[in-house]
Order: structure tokens, then sequence, then C-alpha cells
């Protein structure tokens, strides 16, 4: 199929239409000739005749010559000759009789004006000449059928030049862009070796030369600010986890604060993993091992992690899984993930369920909590954005969707504490590991989060 977006086909396309109008403009240009030589001499021809007629006869109202010359006095004309006749030559198509059949033709015409009296001459072609009459009227007559056909030759000839000489041109003009396209796919060197010619390819090799340095630096960057950091949040991560083990040996025999210990402890484990799993996503998906994780112990710790947060709910959680289904992923990534799905779920539901469902293609969180307004869908997976439904006294539920957009929502009884980074990165981590992650409002009120990972 002649695909149009392509550079080649347009260049193409603009030699074949060039070359199209250039050989109408010739054409025309010999049409025009040609009518112009032909009333010229067919005028030529007449005047001649009716100079030799009146030489001949003297004056009379008709005058008729062979082959096919008739000169009227104006006022014996057909009145139709009389209303269309001007001073310059016409033809009008004509049908005659001849002893056999009807034959169509042109008659030539046109109105002269000689010692104050006018005059209509007609001239009808195509019937038998005498080359002795006018010569060059029939020579011209011949020579228009040869010109004629070596007009089309040169028409048909022009555009199969110019159709060769665009698929020849084309690819040799798009041959640097090309080279421009390979060396983008390959590698920095061969980018390099073209940033030197004078053309525009070497500007634009020069312009992604130059852009690309610019994100090798921004990447450099960012790779040793996330290593940077995770090197110095670990150092203060070990000292909670020391002091923490400290405090819980010393606190054995009181239960109510060895309970706070746990959680610090169990908070500086989680950051040393988060630290890790950002450490993941700053590489390269093809760098990184893909182990096989069971998702069913990932959603049960997850579960049991984040459970505090339904303390004071009546929300039940519940696990659906025919069996142990495994992943080929690192678990710190899909602990991320999950978790912060089974986070949203547990804070944004104040009656109701949560079910995490997993089966062998997909993994879904679904909850009874507020959902997510239509309008809001678009900011869904954008940073730091937030939606909060807040319920006062005096707020409409129109005044309610106008609050700032979040994926992360409030409760309706209360404002949920959140940065609106929680899907954004969710969202980044399928990406990564090239996942699906979708969204479907349930019927009933709340969200569907699913996790494809086949």
């Amino acid at each position: 199929m002649f695909n149009l977006t392509s550079i080649v086909n347009k260049f193409r396309l603009s030699y074949l239409v060039f070359a199209v109008l250039l050989c109408a403009t010739f054409v025309s240009i010999f049409l025009y000739a040609e009518v112009r030589m032909e009333q010229e001499l067919v005028k030529g021809r007449l005047l001649q005749q009716l100079e030799l007629s009146q030489e001949k006869y003297g004056e009379r109202a008709i005058y008729t010559a062979d082959p096919g010359i008739k000169i009227y006095h104006y006022d014996k004309a057909p009145l139709s000759l009389q209303t269309l006749a001007t001073e310059m030559v016409q033809e009008i198509s004509v049908t005659i009789n001849t002893e056999e059949n009807k034959t169509k033709t042109k008659l030539h015409f046109f109105n002269y004006k000689k010692n104050k009296r006018d005059y209509i001459l007609t001239y009808l072609e195509d019937t038998e000449m005498v080359m002795a009459n006018y010569p060059v009227l029939a020579i011209f007559e011949h020579l228009e059928d040869i010109f004629a056909d070596a007009l089309k030759i040169a028409v048909i000839l022009s555009l199969l030049i110019a159709a060769i000489f665009s698929h020849l041109s084309s690819k040799q003009i798009t041959k640097p862009l090309l080279s421009l396209k390979q060396a983008v796919e390959t590698d920095h060197q061969n980018l390099t070796q073209l940033t030197h010619l004078p053309s525009e390819v070497g500007v634009l090799a020069r312009a992604i030369d130059d852009k690309n340095h610019k994100l090798a630096q921004y990447l450099k960057r960012e790779q040793l600010f996330t290593g940077d950091v995770s090197h110095e949040l670990r150092t203060p991560l070990t000292i909670i986890l020391g002091a923490s083990e400290v405090l819980a040996a010393q606190l054995e025999d009181n239960s109510r604060l060895s309970e706070f210990t746990d959680r610090i402890s169990n908070t500086a484990k989680e950051t040393s993993e988060i630290i890790s799993a950002l450490l993941l996503l700053s590489r390269n998906p093809e760098q990184l091992d893909t182990p096989q994780t069971s998702i069913n112990t990932i959603a049960m710790n997850e579960v049991t992690r984040l459970k505090y947060l339904l303390k004071y709910k009546p929300v039940t959680c519940t696990i659906v899984a025919e069996q142990d289904y495994v992943a080929d992923v690192r678990p710190e990534l899909l602990k991320m993930a999950l978790g912060n799905l089974i986070k949203n779920a547990f804070q944004y539901t104040d009656d109701g369920e949560v079910i995490v469902t997993i089966d062998a293609e997909k993994i879904t969180v679904t909850d009874t909590g507020l959902g997510i307004p239509e309008i809001m869908m678009p900011l869904l997976y954008e940073r730091f954005e937030r939606l909060d439904h807040k319920s006062t006294g005096d707020q409409s539920d129109n005044e309610s969707k106008n609050q700032s957009a979040s994926h992360e929502y409030s409760s309706s009884s209360s404002d949920v504490e959140g940065t609106g980074l929680g899907l954004s990165i969710v969202q980044r981590i399928m990406t990564h590991m090239d996942w699906q992650l979708t969204h479907q409002a349930n019927e009933t009120g709340g969200s569907t989060f699913s996790i494809y990972y086949k």
C-alpha cells in the first residue's frame, strides 16, 4: 500500500505531480499553437479565395469554391453564423450528409470587412482536398497528426523518466536520513560520525547528539542521586534497627512498650526494602534478575503488615487464590506495587470489604470504598495529585468533586495522609516490568485495580 506519511513516497509523488503539471503545460501550449496556426492558415486561405472569386465572378451574394469553401455576404449568411461570427476564426461541429452516410466534421468561419462590405467566410474541414488548391493547409493537417502522436509519446516517456528518476533520487536523498536513523538506534559512535556533515542531516545529527549527551548526564545524575540517597539512608536505618533491638531486649517484660519497638523495627525494615526497590527501578530492566516469586506470600505479608489500617473500621479483608501462584519478578518490586494498592484500599474503605484475588494471569484488589469520580480518571496516575472527598454540612456533591485531583483519595470521615505518589509508583513499576495496571469502577461503589503479569 502506498503510504503518504513516508518521506520517500512524498518525494516520489511530488516528482510525478511536477512531471504531470509540466506535461500538461506543454500540451496546452502545443494545442494553443496548433489552433492558432490552423486559424491563421484557414484565414489566409479564405481571404485568398475571396480575392480570387471577386476577380473571377465579380460581386456576388455567395461564392463557392472547392474543396469545402463558401463565402457569404453578411446578410445572405445563415442566421446562426451571423450570430456567432467574429473577426477571429471559430469552429463548430456540424453533420453533413453524404451519399453513403452522415459525417461529423468541423466548420471554420469568421467575419471579414472589405470595402465597407461584411463577409462571412467558411471552410468545411475533412472534405477531400486537392493539394493544388492550398497545399500548405493540407500539409498542416498531416503534420498535425504527426505532432499529436509525437506529443503522446513524449508525455508517456516524460512520466516514465520522472518515475524512474524519482525512485533513484529519493533513495540517494533519504540515504543520509536512514543512516541517521540507524546511528540513533545503534550506538553513539556512529551518530558522531554524521555530525561533521555540512547538510541538514549534519545539523540534525548534531542536535540529536547534543540532546543525547544532556540526557545521558541527566540519567547519570539521577542514578548517582538515587545511589547516594540510598547509601546515606542505610546508615541511620541500621542505627534505628540496632537501637530497636536493644530496646526490645530491655523491654521484654513490658508487652505494651514492646509493641512500639516492634513497629519501629518493622518500619525500618520496610524502609530498607523500599530503598532497595527504588534502586532496582533506577536500573535497566534487562540488567535485573527475575527469580520466581510467590505472589500469594507477598500478598499475605502485605495484608498482615497493613492490617493496622483496619483496626477501628468494620472492614474485612480476604485473599482468594486457588493455588500458590508464582511470577518471574523481583520480590521488592512486587511488594511495593501490591503494597501500595492494598494500602490505598485499606485507607479509603470505611465500611465493607477488601478482596485480593490471585489467578494465573492477574492480581486483583477490590474494595467497597469511595471510588474515583469519572472526571478524575485522566489524573489517576499523575504524581503529586490527590482527590479529597470531604463531607461538610454545606458542601454539595458537585463541590466535593471539584476538590484537587488525585489517585489517593481520603475517606469521608477524616483526611488521609498521602503525597499523591502511590499509584504513579505502581504504574512506573508496571512499565519497568512490562506488566499492565488497569482500573475499573465497581457498580456498588469502590474500585478494582488489576495487575496483569502474563
